[in-house]
């Protein structure tokens, strides 16, 4: 069943450590399909609960697609190096039932500019080599794939951040904090 999004705004906001029993809801409702494309392989409710509640690290920065106060995508973007030229990889994940709204593109967009702002000159993103939706939006993003026996490698490298990235990001960030903070100032 395709969702009603006319009607329920998506937000992209960044995902505050208050949204970590959000974000293992968000986890655990995927079926096994699911799961299997974004961690390349079988993965317990155990396993998510743990991953979710550690997304919020330090090295990680993540992004929620949100309808109301339900969670139904994620970007996540975790630094690999912190050597120059830093190196980052980026994870996404939109529900199935909530795919095809251009959820994927937004979030993405939001992981780039992230990216160029900490000043990180490549991604890089995995997936298994059936994952057509992942590589269709690496490859509309400009990213050059790589394919083995089982899984496919994206890379993207990045420019410098521009005084226009640093705003945007600010701005955003900033008014999802006030939004969770000040529930009136949320869109509905």
């Amino acid at each position: 069943m395709t969702p009603d999004i006319d009607h329920k705004p998506t937000v992209i906001r960044r995902l505050w450590q208050s949204d970590k029993a959000a974000l293992v809801e968000f986890f655990q409702k995927l079926d096994q399909p699911t799961r299997r494309l974004r961690f390349c392989g079988s993965v317990s409710d155990g396993f998510l609960k743990t991953y979710a509640e550690g997304l919020m690290a330090a090295d990680t920065t993540a992004y929620g697609a949100f309808c109301g106060q339900e969670l139904h995508g994620i970007a996540e973007l975790r630094l690999i190096n912190d050597k120059w030229p830093r190196k980052a990889e980026a994870a996404f994940l939109v529900e199935p039932a909530w795919q095809e709204q251009g959820i994927g593109d937004a979030l993405f967009d939001r992981i780039l500019t992230a990216s160029q702002n900490r000043n990180i000159k490549s991604i890089t993103m995995l997936c298994l080599r059936e994952n057509k939706r992942m590589q269709h939006l690496a490859k509309k993003h400009d990213a050059a794939i790589t394919y083995t026996a089982g899984e496919s490698e994206a890379a993207l490298n990045l420019p410098f951040p521009t005084p226009m990235t640093l705003f945007y990001e600010v701005f955003t960030d900033t008014r999802s904090y006030l939004q969770i903070m000040f529930p009136a100032l949320a869109p509905r």
